[in-house]
């Protein structure tokens, strides 16, 4: 994968909230065929990491790319590039697989046979083509995340934004989507943020572990283990302990 397309870039992304800094300057960068994992324990950036890449969120600080275009200043062209599916697949739930694909199609500016093959790769790769005439609200939450990830396909984005695809699924389910993760090929650059250890060992490439919106590591699961470590559990754990917190100088002891 040498000398492939940056696709992701992230310099120095510091987001700060009225009573938190969710990221304190967080830098890297993905390319063109690359499966990346945001991994951290709740609260240490990952869902604002995408957010920001997303155009959803701005950074108070530091800047972020997407195919060379800046998230903040040249939102448009980001979006033409990128889909982005939340933890929480917002779907309309009154609506057949078939006729909310369709109607997402459209908004993207596809018509006629260009919709109609988009739609089948869509349905293929998702898997849904057994659930295309059933109302999206009588599918299991493994169906539904698979028809967000449909959704996110009809376009052919360079990069693909998924928060927690594998939360709540069972193990078929996630079979599923790691093989249409899997298959997305050479293309395209998918960054995903997950609890589930075992399968970000299995699906990425490179695994970005956040702690306390800071960047403790950013390499191949394989590669993160140091001596006397045997697992990527192990690593994970080791990256990902509790930051101690500092005393300000200047506060009084006791106070």
């Amino acid at each position: 994968m040498a000398g492939a397309e940056t696709l992701i870039e992230a310099d120095n992304l510091v987001r700060r909230f009225p009573r938190c800094e969710a990221l304190g300057g967080v830098s890297f960068r993905i390319r063109r065929g690359e499966i990346a994992a945001l991994l951290g324990p709740n609260g240490s950036g990952k869902t604002t990491t995408l957010r920001i890449l997303a155009t959803a969120l701005a950074p108070t600080d530091g800047c972020a790319r997407i195919a060379g275009y800046d998230v903040t200043f040249q939102s448009l062209a980001v979006r033409r590039r990128i889909a982005y599916l939340p933890e929480n697949v917002p779907l309309y739930p009154e609506m057949r697989v078939e006729e909310y694909l369709a109607f997402r199609g459209r908004l993207r500016g596809l018509r006629g046979a260009r919709l109609a093959e988009r739609l089948r790769d869509a349905v293929e790769r998702g898997g849904l083509g057994d659930v295309l005439r059933r109302s999206i609200g009588t599918l299991s939450r493994g169906y539904r995340q698979r028809v967000g990830l449909a959704d996110c396909l009809l376009h052919e984005p360079d990069v693909l934004l998924l928060d927690e695809p594998l939360a709540g699924l069972d193990p078929a389910q996630v079979d599923a989507v790691r093989a249409l993760l899997q298959g997305l090929g050479p293309d395209r650059c998918v960054l995903f943020s997950t609890h589930v250890l075992d399968e970000a060992e299995r699906l990425c490439h490179r695994a970005l572990i956040l702690n306390a919106g800071r960047l403790a590591a950013a390499d191949a699961p394989d590669r993160l283990a140091t001596a006397g470590e045997t697992t990527f559990a192990e690593a994970y754990r080791r990256l990902t302990t509790p930051l101690p917190l500092v005393r300000n100088p200047g506060q009084r002891r006791g106070a």
